[in-house]
């Protein structure tokens, strides 16, 4: 049974059935701890927050109403996690050139072959705004309601973000292109 949705398995969860979120760990901790690491710039520290949000899911296993899907709820609170730790830490979180640096085990199981790795350098590139709504919608695949949920943005504010974000990706993969061709 390992095509098991999230929420088939979140159900046998809730019925007592820890093997069930076990695997529901497994299945989404890579992403969000990758997810978090770009608010938080540090991967250990993504990986303690990536941690807490499941410890949560474990304490309040009730709070999930299956309104979106469970991969939204998680995305939804390790971005509260994260917000809350910046705010602890009261740094500013911009982005860093270096941001990805530490998360190369990662980025091979994300970016596989050397035209990913070239659009990932461009997505570096990008605002964090921006980033996050590439990384949401092409990355993870989530609707736009979702996206929307995770990010606090109306359907309609989400398409222009992501648009927005997609043109200027555009933009700078173009330009990348020109300065490898022309030396």
């Amino acid at each position: 049974m390992e095509n098991q949705t999230d929420k088939q398995l979140y159900k046998e969860f809730l019925i007592g059935n820890k093997e069930s979120f076990e695997k529901i760990v497994i299945r989404h901790k890579n992403q969000l701890i990758y997810f978090i690491q770009k608010y938080v710039k540090s991967i250990d520290i993504a990986e303690d927050l990536a941690q807490d949000v499941f410890v949560y899911i474990l304490i309040n296993k009730k709070n999930y109403k299956f309104e979106y899907s469970l991969k939204t709820y998680l995305y939804t609170i390790a971005k509260s996690k994260a917000l809350n730790y910046i705010k602890r830490e009261k740094r500013i979180v911009a982005l860093d050139e270096n941001q990805f640096e530490d998360l190369e085990e990662l980025e091979e199981k994300v970016f596989q072959n050397e035209r990913k790795e070239n659009l990932k350098k461009a997505i570096k590139k990008l605002k964090i705004e921006y980033q996050n709504a590439i990384y949401l919608a092409d990355i993870e695949e989530l609707s736009y309601k979702e996206i929307g949920h995770i990010l606090k943005k109306t359907d309609s504010g989400v398409k222009v973000l992501i648009h927005r974000a997609r043109k200027a990706l555009e933009k700078i993969m173009i330009e990348e292109a020109y300065k490898y061709e022309n030396g």
